[in-house]
């Protein structure tokens, strides 16, 4: 068996399956979706989502599914969508458009919680709302820590809505900036059939 098959390697990192030249011109660059910063924040709000409904919402309460689909949703497209761009640039950029979608659909999610319960819902301009948007907490933690503070504005739930309005809102916006890059590197690049006739011709000239 080769050294490495498997992961077997005396506990040294694994060496990239795809590693040939021939694989990166093939393939081209792909699945590198948890360096992304619109993957990490959407896998944030997801964790964030699932402890805000566990507090907040009963189990049964439609929102409650609605919601957690919507920040797995989010998060999990985006991942594939990066993971199928080996051979699908189409797919791709589908994929992260239901993302997307999905992170707009739990903004308004969070909005409409807030109006429910008769909470304030936090306007551009005022300070908590300033402090929300400039927080980008790294963990769930981070953000948990920042909505219990004993000496913040509001009560804990107002503040926790609020919060996930906003990281939505944001998460959302960088989804929108992973597709117009998608865009470009479609325009500039083409897709995998373009990939293939490219590395068929090189072979040929090579």
């Amino acid at each position: 068996m080769e050294n490495g098959q498997n992961g077997h390697n005396g506990g040294r990192r694994p060496e990239k399956a795809l590693r040939s030249d021939a694989s990166g011109r093939v393939y081209g660059k792909h699945s590198g979706y948890r360096k992304l910063v619109a993957y990490q924040v959407a896998e944030m709000l997801y964790d964030f989502t699932c402890r805000f409904c566990a507090r907040y919402l009963n189990e049964k309460d439609r929102h409650y599914d609605q919601m957690v689909q919507a920040a797995r949703s989010g998060y999990q497209n985006i991942g594939e969508g990066s993971e199928d761009s080996a051979t699908s640039k189409k797919l791709e950029m589908n994929l992260t458009n239901v993302g997307r979608s999905s992170l707009g659909e739990l903004e308004k999610d969070y909005v409409k919680h807030l109006k429910r319960r008769g909470l304030h819902k936090w306007q551009e301009g005022e300070r908590c709302f300033e402090e929300a948007r400039a927080l980008r907490p790294k963990t769930v933690e981070t953000a948990a820590a920042w909505v219990n503070r004993k000496d913040a504005e509001g009560t804990p739930e107002e503040r926790a809505a609020n919060l996930g309005a906003v990281l939505a809102a944001q998460a959302h916006w960088l989804a929108e900036r992973l597709m117009d890059r998608q865009a470009q590197d479609f325009e500039a690049g083409g897709g995998f059939a373009e990939r293939l006739h490219r590395a068929r011709m090189n072979g040929r000239n090579g």
